[in-house]
């Protein structure tokens, strides 16, 4: 059972940087696309970036620029730094993990960004 555990949320102001972690059990890692989705209370669930097993990225065009995804494949984890940040940018932050037919979802990180 694959389970992902999301940290490095929190509050900044406009213009600040952070850095999400998210780390995951199990040995499918490496072979994963990983990724990072956003939330905002009343709309839907939006991609912001993925990077494939390869290294391959892809943003979000409100992103780009700002946010860059990384991984480190022999710890498990990914990352996503985030700078020049908005208030538009305050949402839930969600990690996702494909694999296959495998689909897995971290608990979500909320990113406040006050003006």
């Amino acid at each position: 059972q694959v389970q992902l555990v999301e940290s490095g949320g929190g509050s900044v102001q406009a213009g600040g940087s952070l850095r999400l972690s998210c780390q995951a059990s199990g040995s499918i890692f490496s072979f994963s696309i990983m990724g990072w989705y956003r939330q905002v209370p009343g709309k839907q669930r939006e991609l912001v970036t993925t990077i494939t097993s390869y290294g391959n990225t892809n943003y979000a065009d409100s992103v780009k620029g700002r946010f860059t995804i990384s991984r480190d494949n022999a710890k498990n984890t990914a990352y996503l730094q985030m700078t020049s940040l908005r208030p538009e940018d305050t949402a839930v932050y969600y990690c996702n993990l494909k694999y296959r037919t495998l689909e897995v979802w971290g608990q979500g990180t909320l990113v406040t960004v006050s003006s």
